[in-house]
């Protein structure tokens, strides 16, 4: 099978992988102590959820902290509900459901719009009553790099917070100021099930599920020593490649295009972080395309209709929407993510498999 799912979850780093195996120790074992406890395993456990949040700490701006969560949703309800109560929360339309939905229970939501370039514009007004602002930094369904550095100022001069989901951007490219940033392990090669969010020193948020208030009183419930070691090397894993990382994507974008050049690009080219091709066919009948069955007849490449979250619900994608794409263009749309494991030659057997099943729909 080729994988071209990165925007979904990345594979696991053989590194993340060994630096769990010790905490994962059954009976007769030493490695499965809770890390709260005071004996010797626990402090051992202790150790090494320190050492990994060092790990993880060093692909963030300085000045801030790293609270251990059980992934990026949990970590953006921290910060959107944690960070405050009434007033105005403004997001980007193309925000990912996990910001979207938890702004809009948490009260007054005010959405910011995108141009056709998929980039949130920077002229528009906040509400005089905003107390916070989302902007993610890369966006997951087509890839474009947003002005963030912009945004965290505007939001300054508007005597509001900026939360940036960085979940795309983490360990990928340099992450821009913000007063927190929600990330997820499993989509930098570290495992599912832990995340975190980085908080701004001086910064103090209200407990969102209380309990023993283990992570700097900010967020309760044991840590899972196991989860959190195989975070801190994939991070670091992250941080020692990042160039070597950039520069086989970049090869990989380049032949992908050149492979994909009956198909469209959804969002901007330039502003994009180039592990993501949100594509559709130009042809005239590309809005016929049917994606569930091209996904059907090419069973054997992994890739996705938009964002996996929304995949199966038969909904058309608002990031897509957003930017301005009629509905039967955003249906006929996929979206091809790859990276560090990521070979030539799976793009190049993917591409010919997918252009093959589209022209036999007759959309190419």
């Amino acid at each position: 099978m080729i994988y071209l799912d990165y925007q979904a979850t990345t594979p696991l780093a053989p590194e993340a992988r060994d630096a769990m195996l010790r905490w994962l120790d059954g009976p007769g074992g030493t490695g499965f102590g809770n890390p709260h406890s005071p004996h010797r395993m626990g402090r051992q456990a202790k150790a090494a959820v320190e050492f990994a949040r060092e790990q993880v700490a060093a692909l963030f701006p300085a000045g801030g902290k790293v609270i251990f969560t059980g992934g990026a949703t949990e970590a953006i309800n921290l910060a959107i509900r944690g960070s405050g109560k009434g007033g105005a929360v403004s997001v980007s339309a193309i925000e990912h459901a996990a910001v979207l939905d938890t702004a809009q229970d948490a009260g007054k939501c005010h959405v910011l719009n995108v141009a056709r370039n998929g980039q949130c514009n920077t002229k528009q007004d906040l509400p005089s009553d905003t107390r916070l602002v989302c902007l993610m930094q890369v966006n997951n369904e087509i890839g474009t790099i947003q002005p963030t550095i912009e945004w965290h100022r505007k939001a300054k001069e508007n005597n509001a917070l900026y939360f940036c989901d960085a979940v795309q951007a983490y360990g990928r490219i340099e992450l821009t100021g913000a007063d927190m940033i929600a990330i997820s392990a499993h989509k930098f090669h570290g495992p599912k099930g832990v995340g975190a969010l980085w908080v701004r020193e001086g910064l103090s948020l209200d407990e969102v599920q209380t309990g023993g208030g283990q992570e700097f009183g900010m967020r309760s419930g044991t840590l899972s020593a196991a989860l959190i070691a195989g975070m801190g090397a994939a991070a670091q894993e992250a941080k020692d490649r990042m160039e070597q990382d950039a520069e086989h994507v970049q090869k990989l974008w380049k032949r992908a295009s050149e492979l994909f050049e009956n198909w469209e690009l959804n969002g901007s080219a330039e502003a994009r972080w180039h592990g993501n091709l949100n594509i559709r066919p130009r042809g005239p009948n590309g809005g016929g395309l049917d994606v569930n069955r091209l996904m059907s007849d090419v069973r054997d490449v992994m890739f996705s209709a938009g964002s996996a979250c929304a995949s199966g619900s038969g909904r058309t994608s608002h990031v897509l929407e957003a930017i301005g794409l009629p509905k039967k263009l955003a249906k006929a749309s996929i979206r091809l993510g790859f990276g560090r494991y990521t070979t030539m030659d799976e793009i190049e057997q993917a591409a010919e498999k997918i252009n093959a099943a589209a022209k036999a729909q007759g959309a190419l």
